[in-house]
């Protein structure tokens, strides 16, 4: 697909419900990989997690961006500077916790975009560093991060007991 032109600005509370339904897709596609590990969708998580995502904006130390193209909706990116994290053994960073581009939008330049403006924003606010988690089987995801400069630097390993 050709790459498209996009428009990257910070999210609002009008666009709440439309980040709700994008991470339903972005939660359904994990508990896909992998029920095991990861949560499933419930009837309250569209509600739940955009009412979460704009308990965020206008904060100081988060970042969330959405992408449009001709007016509609394409995906979005959340992220946040965070403290040392003794669990991660790592120092101060900016945390990329979300990137999803709606699927018609997807191969088409949108997740590089977005993924170029959090890191931009992210420094602004003062990262030195930006670290993510992308499940083991989203392979399209790790090829785009690696294209983006990202290494693997941990491996997380789930059993169930």
């Amino acid at each position: 697909m050709d790459p498209i032109a996009v428009i990257i600005r910070a999210a609002t509370p009008a666009d709440l419900p439309a980040l709700g339904r994008l991470a339903v897709h972005l939660m359904q596609t994990h508990h896909d990989f992998d029920h095991a590990r990861f949560m499933a969708v419930t009837p309250q998580t569209e509600r739940g997690y955009a009412s979460y995502l704009g308990s965020q904006l206008g904060q100081a130390h988060t970042v969330i961006l959405v992408a449009e193209h001709e007016g509609q909706f394409c995906g979005y990116a959340w992220g946040s500077l965070e403290g040392v994290d003794y669990m991660a053994l790592r120092g101060a960073a900016g945390v990329l916790h979300d990137l999803i581009v709606n699927a018609g939008y997807r191969g088409r330049g949108v997740g590089g975009s977005l993924l170029n403006a959090a890191t931009a924003a992210l420094a602004q606010i003062g990262a030195t560093q930006l670290v993510l988690s992308t499940a083991a089987r989203n392979e399209s995801a790790q090829r785009l991060f690696a294209r983006h400069g990202f290494r693997q630097t941990m491996i997380e390993m789930t059993r169930e007991l």
